[in-house]
């Protein structure tokens, strides 16, 4: 058996934060807002949840930003949560749990039974509106009382259609500049990843539980701050956009 011992985790890190720039060059702004807000609303000691927290980007950013935070990290991906295990390997800050977010028990695996922020990124596209309402519903119910649930993913306006059009065909001419100049998509990050002797295996078992990756219905930004006050928080808004995602924040 293939053990993690010398695998370069920060290296793993540093790679998928730069396939993930390959489709968003803006995301540590989106990011950066992510934690202007949580500071601004809930202190610079939160409880965090990182839902669908993959490698733990956000993890990683909120203990950078603010080191007296603590934060859990759930995904059910194992080959993204190794990378992440490994990462934060010894910080007592950071704990990791395992689960699927459209099992309606899945809250029941955390460790804490409230949050100051939830926070999560680039990561509930896959959901189609309906589970995706649900799972607002049970995050209203983890975040306490003044805490803050943030989403920062691909939030399509349909009412703009020329916009929209005119914005990928730019974004998609970017992308394949940088691909020329030897940037990885996501499909070669993961062939990648599936030649790694530590990630083979893990590798292996995503793509059993995933299949091909695909998108769910990428409401707009308007859909969710809608859902989410319908969901039981008290105020929401887009606090960040760009012309093709958006970070939307709600407060309990």
């Amino acid at each position: 058996m293939t053990t993690s011992a010398g695998t370069d985790w920060a290296a793993w890190q540093e790679s998928w934060d730069r396939q993930q720039e390959w489709y968003m060059p803006d995301r540590e702004e989106r990011l950066g807002i992510m934690l202007d807000m949580v500071e601004a609303l809930v202190g610079t000691a939160p409880r965090v949840l990182d839902l669908a927290c993959g490698t733990g980007s956000i993890t990683a950013r909120l203990l950078r930003r603010l080191p007296g935070a603590t934060s859990t990290g759930v995904d059910l991906d194992p080959a993204l949560l190794a990378i992440a295990h490994g990462t934060f390997e010894g910080d007592d800050r950071v704990s990791f749990v395992t689960a699927d977010l459209t099992d309606p028990d899945w809250p029941a695996r955390l460790p804490y039974d409230s949050y100051d922020a939830v926070l999560t990124a680039t990561a509930l596209h896959w959901l189609h509106t309906e589970p995706l309402a649900a799972l607002y519903g049970q995050v209203a119910e983890l975040v306490r009382d003044g805490g803050v649930f943030m989403n920062a993913d691909h939030m399509i306006d349909e009412s703009t259609p020329r916009i929209n059009a005119a914005e990928r065909a730019q974004r998609h001419a970017r992308m394949e500049q940088a691909k020329r100049e030897g940037a990885l998509d996501w499909s070669e990050w993961w062939q990648l990843a599936a030649q790694d002797p530590v990630l083979a295996e893990p590798t292996a078992r995503r793509f059993q539980i995933y299949g091909e990756h695909a998108d769910g219905d990428t409401p707009s930004a308007r859909w969710h701050a809608r859902t989410l006050l319908a969901r039981g928080f008290a105020e929401a808004r887009t606090v960040w956009a760009s012309p093709s995602d958006a970070l939307v924040l709600a407060v309990k």
